[in-house]
């Protein structure tokens, strides 16, 4: 149940939100370490990724936490890689990208790789102990705007989140035709209580 509340709310909000890849599938069947999954495809090839479509990202990555908290008040283990993916992004918009809108438009840190492996084996910092603060800064005003729309969306659409993990835990995948189906499906009214 907390994996299809977490899989629909990255859904549900990349289906919100117009700079985000399209969502293709949804999966709450385990497939090695991950114990959901939910498929973005973009519409077209991309040479260059703006600030917004990075924010959307960010938002994405993020909703399947803020669905959790939503609807069980509690934090799982689950949202541990989209934690660190939104990190990792939030930390590149600043310091690599000039994405920041407090800092200076330059990069922060100049990383040595190993080219011939496509992995990174150190980096220098090239900045003050104060731009280091201010460096986590920005990330973490990144990151909470970032939460603030996943949350928005989703408490506005509670009801549709319910309805699509509901559909999730019934038919563990859905894709195609009726993954669009449920999208433009009407929620259903809520009981009139007495």
């Amino acid at each position: 149940e907390i994996t299809a509340y977490h899989e629909a709310g990255h859904a549900l909000v990349a289906r919100k939100l117009p700079d985000a890849d399209p969502v293709r599938k949804i999966s709450i069947i385990s497939r090695g370490m991950a114990l959901g999954l939910t498929w973005h495809m973009p519409t077209e090839d991309r040479h260059i990724t703006t600030r917004s479509q990075y924010m959307a990202q960010l938002s994405v990555l993020l909703a399947g936490h803020v669905a959790e908290g939503i609807m069980f008040n509690e934090k799982s283990t689950g949202a541990h890689n989209d934690i660190e993916r939104v990190t990792k992004i939030a930390r590149a918009m600043v310091t690599e990208y000039g994405m920041s809108e407090n800092l200076e438009l330059r990069t922060f840190g100049r990383k040595e790789e190993l080219v011939f492996l496509g992995k990174e084996i150190s980096e220098q910092k090239d900045y003050s102990e104060r731009m280091a603060l201010e460096i986590d800064r920005e990330v973490r005003t990144i990151i909470e705007e970032a939460h603030g729309v996943a949350r928005n969306i989703l408490t506005e659409n509670k009801a549709k989140l319910v309805q699509i993990a509901q559909r999730l835990i019934a038919e563990e995948s859905l894709e195609g035709d009726s993954l669009e189906k449920l999208f433009n499906e009407p929620v259903p009214a809520a009981p009139v209580q007495a």
